[in-house]
């Protein structure tokens, strides 16, 4: 639900059932059973019979799968099976993995990481660190045994350097990267979308191209240029020529500049255009954080490497050209299930080995 809501502006409260998206038929507790009613529906809404995606079966069987791990990891570093108040960090981590799933295929999908997933995700995190302080240092390189105040401090300084961390080669491939440029043999559609929501950001479309503004416009220098063929401004048709987007206006072909906040719509057709060329999106880097306030700096380092080399893997095994867009979110999420699920044990058997 999470999965196809958000990416849509849609809220994930209302309706508060589940419906179909076909007939937009509410379905009942009784049809809404995870896993046990999709096989029962044979994978078809039972009111108008119109295919239920497998992707639901696999997200849930995927999200009761790591919760099983989750629950394994905690009862195993909290001690055993006897109880006690670090069990309870089962439940941010059971948000965080949660959370992971959905970021995992909207970003797959979209080429985004909503917001709100990762701050929420973040707060869970310095809970889970609060009631499990052995959770944002694993390797226990810190304090074999700290306070919730210890496990707190770490994870908190695991957000500082996940999220300033990545936000430092978000900067740097900015300007290593330069520019991009759109060509077209054909002058294609392009036009700016506003946001749905708070959360949402204004979005570049051309063609088949998807941009969103945090991702275009990150120095104040950036400039979107586009050479239009023909120019729609708020309902009017204006001259065409080239055309100067910087982040809070507009710069049009006859040099007059508009504020962007006087603009209602702007669009056209254009064969060609130049972008700031990015290297990574804020998603990702607010994804970072995240996972650093779970697991501290040591599992920010871990997930990185590990990220990178899942990254690399996924590219070649799917022969994806050089300069070709890659969401990198699903693989940062694989990188830190691989900490928490055994990953931290190879680090220390690797530092070991060195001393």
């Amino acid at each position: 639900m999470v999965i196809y809501r958000l990416p849509l502006g849609l809220s994930v409260n209302h309706p508060k059932r589940s419906f179909c998206p076909t007939c937009k038929y509410e379905i009942p507790m009784s049809q809404n059973i995870p896993l046990f009613t999709w096989l029962a529906l044979r994978g078809k809404c039972r009111n108008c019979k119109a295919p239920i995606a497998a992707r639901y079966f696999v997200v849930e069987l995927m999200t009761a799968i790591l919760f099983t791990l989750v629950a394994w990891v905690v009862i195993q570093r909290a001690g055993g099976s006897a109880w006690s108040l670090e069990q309870l960090a089962i439940l941010p981590l059971w948000f965080m993995m949660a959370a992971f799933v959905a970021m995992t295929f909207i970003d797959a999908e979209h080429m985004i990481i909503p917001l709100g997933l990762t701050v929420s995700g973040t707060l869970a995190g310095f809970m889970a660190a609060a009631l499990m302080p052995s959770l944002p240092d694993m390797v226990a390189w810190t304090s074999p045994a700290p306070s919730w105040a210890g496990g707190l401090y770490q994870s908190l300084i695991g957000w500082v350097i996940g999220f300033f961390g990545l936000w430092a080669v978000v900067l740097f491939g900015k300007l290593a990267f330069g520019r991009k440029e759109l060509k077209f043999d054909e002058a294609v559609d392009w036009h700016l979308e506003e946001p749905k929501t708070e959360e949402e950001t204004i979005v570049f479309h051309m063609g088949e191209e998807k941009i969103e503004w945090w991702d275009i416009f990150f120095r104040k220098s950036d400039k979107l240029l586009i050479d239009a063929k023909s120019i729609m401004l708020n309902g009017e048709k204006i001259e065409a020529g080239k055309i100067v987007i910087r982040e809070n206006e507009i710069e049009l072909p006859d040099g007059r500049k508009i504020e962007l906040e006087a603009v209602d719509s702007l669009g056209g057709t254009s064969a060609s255009a130049v972008i700031p060329r990015e290297a990574m999106g804020m998603g990702d880097v607010h994804l970072m954080g995240m996972i650093g306030a779970f697991f501290g700096w040591s599992g920010v380092l871990f997930t990185l490497l590990s990220s990178s080399l899942y990254a690399i893997a996924a590219a070649a095994l799917g022969r994806v050209g050089f300069g070709m867009r890659l969401p990198y979110g699903p693989f940062l999420v694989l990188g830190a299930i691989t900490w928490l699920l055994g990953g931290w044990k190879l680090a220390e058997w690797y530092f070991d080995a060195l001393r």
